[in-house]
């Protein structure tokens, strides 16, 4: 077995590298919103270019992408499916395009919206906020998220709704969970192992270089054998399969000590 080599990338390429994605990212947004303009778009089409989006920042910076599945898998079932990974960097939007088959778009924080062109693109090419600080918009962004996956979207959700920064999976928002209820679709578990590696969140060091990240798919939990009173314990199972599959630990919840006589506090 042959060693891997990885090497970190000086600040310069590091910036170079950051400037071409930026750079490609920037292309596809327009392209996609010059198609939904003059009522060009077409989803396959959608689909080929995140492809060729996500493999060409793989390419830049040498990312391997090793995809470990069950045997014979498939998104042939015709139910909605939901993905749901660990998520511990920018790279593992890329991984996931490139390492499965579908029409997959993510489930984004309705920020990410905001940012001139880039949140355009998003919107024309399907992909679907959610704004966590308001509820009611909450509710109709998942029906929006709902309307998607009944027309045939593969809906991508990192359910800790940010990137983990100590590497273990954090608290799951219900938000997915809700959705996948009353759907009834079928959640795939993921793993990412070793992206964070590429590029850490909240690092100012260079990008590594030549590093092989596995994603590793599980086996779908029905949804539909879920109740809403059960929706704990199928965030749980959930919880416990991503832990499993991206070989990391969960993050125990903290719990600030409070003076004697004082009520319990609830979680949101």
């Amino acid at each position: 077995m042959q060693t891997k080599i990885t090497v970190r990338a000086g600040l310069l390429r590091t910036a170079v590298i950051l400037l071409r994605s930026a750079g490609v990212t920037l292309l596809i947004s327009v392209t996609t919103i010059f198609d939904a303009y003059r009522g060009a778009y077409r989803r396959v089409e959608a689909d080929r270019r995140l492809r060729w989006w996500s493999q060409r920042l793989l390419d830049l910076v040498s990312l391997r992408c090793r995809v470990v599945a069950p045997p014979g898998f498939a998104f042939g079932s015709g139910r909605p499916i939901i993905l749901m990974s660990n998520h511990q960097s920018l790279y593992d939007i890329p991984l996931i395009f490139v390492a499965l088959p579908g029409s997959i778009r993510m489930l984004a924080k309705r920020e990410l919206f905001r940012i001139p062109i880039w949140g355009r693109g998003m919107k024309a090419g399907e992909f679907i906020s959610i704004d966590r600080r308001d509820r009611r918009q909450a509710r109709r962004d998942l029906a929006e998220a709902r309307r998607k996956m009944e027309d045939g979207i593969i809906l991508w959700v990192a359910p800790e709704g940010t990137r983990s920064r100590d590497g273990r999976l954090g608290e799951l928002k219900k938000g997915g969970f809700v959705l996948a209820i009353e759907t009834g679709a079928l959640i795939v578990p993921i793993g990412i192992r070793g992206a964070s590696e590429v590029l850490p969140p909240d690092t100012f060091r260079g990008v590594r270089l030549g590093c092989t990240v596995e994603v590793h798919v599980g086996e779908p939990i029905d949804a539909a054998a879920y109740s809403s009173e059960r929706r704990d314990e199928l965030m749980a199972e959930v919880k416990r399969r991503i832990c499993e599959l991206a070989a990391i630990e969960p993050r125990q919840r903290t719990v600030s000590a409070l003076p004697a006589g004082s009520p319990p506090e609830h979680a949101a």
